[in-house]
C-alpha cells in the first residue's frame, strides 16, 4: 500500500507545525553584524578571521590549507 500526503504551506507555517523556534531575530542580528563588518563599522576583519579559524576543524592548519587551495586556483587562472 502506498499513501502520498501533500502539504501546501509556507516555510513559516511548517516551522510552527513541527514546533521549531523562530530564529528570525537572531538571523537579523547576524546579518546586520555581517553587513557592518563588510562596511568596517561593526566588526574588524581580523575578528572575523579569528572566528572562522575557531569554526574550522584543525584551526590554523585548515585555514592554511584552504588559503593555499584558493591561492593555487587563482594562480592557475591568471597564467591561462
Amino acid at each position: 500500500m502506498k499513501i502520498n500526503v501533500e502539504v501546501d504551506c509556507t516555510p513559516e507555517e511548517a516551522r510552527r507545525a513541527i514546533g521549531l523556534p523562530d530564529l528570525t531575530p537572531i538571523h537579523d542580528v547576524y546579518i546586520k553584524s555581517i553587513l557592518g563588518a563588510m562596511d568596517g563599522t561593526a566588526i574588524k576583519p581580523e575578528l572575523l578571521e579569528n572566528m572562522m579559524k575557531n569554526w574550522m576543524p584543525m584551526g590554523d592548519a585548515s585555514m592554511a590549507f584552504w588559503r593555499g587551495l584558493f591561492d593555487n586556483a587563482t594562480d592557475k587562472k591568471s597564467k591561462d
